[in-house]
């Protein structure tokens, strides 16, 4: 089995759609409106935003997770935790061994936390 999409509630699709393009630095893959939904292609794996979806709390991937969030805190987006380390990856079970996950958590144009992960060399 692999993934293939997951959803999040948003409400204003213009809005939403203007996030997350600046925050996933792509633009939307489809719109259908009606009935009001909006994909983003994550690696393969689609992110449906929706007014009919319930909130989800989504990790992202970021290479650089410091300036991520001051660029995102100059756009005006809430910060509700600081980058920091949440653990250490010392065998490659959940990430390459060797590396601390650092995370952060924003909230997006609707509402929803959206967690912000690095993994860098410890």
């Amino acid at each position: 089995m692999k993934l293939i999409q997951v959803a999040q509630r948003a409400t204003d699709l213009d809005r939403a759609a203007a996030f997350y393009s600046d925050l996933l630095g792509t633009e939307p893959a489809a719109r259908f409106d009606p009935p009001g939904l909006l994909f983003f292609d994550l690696d393969g794996v689609r992110l449906l935003l929706d007014a009919g979806a319930a909130s989800a709390l989504l990790y992202i991937e970021v290479v650089d997770i410091h300036g991520a969030v001051e660029r995102l805190r100059a756009a005006g987006t809430t910060i509700v935790g600081e980058p920091h380390v949440i653990f250490s990856h010392a065998d490659g079970t959940l990430g390459p061994a060797g590396t601390d996950e650092r995370q952060a958590f924003i909230v997006d144009s609707e509402g929803n936390t959206i967690g912000l992960v690095e993994q860098r060399p410890a």
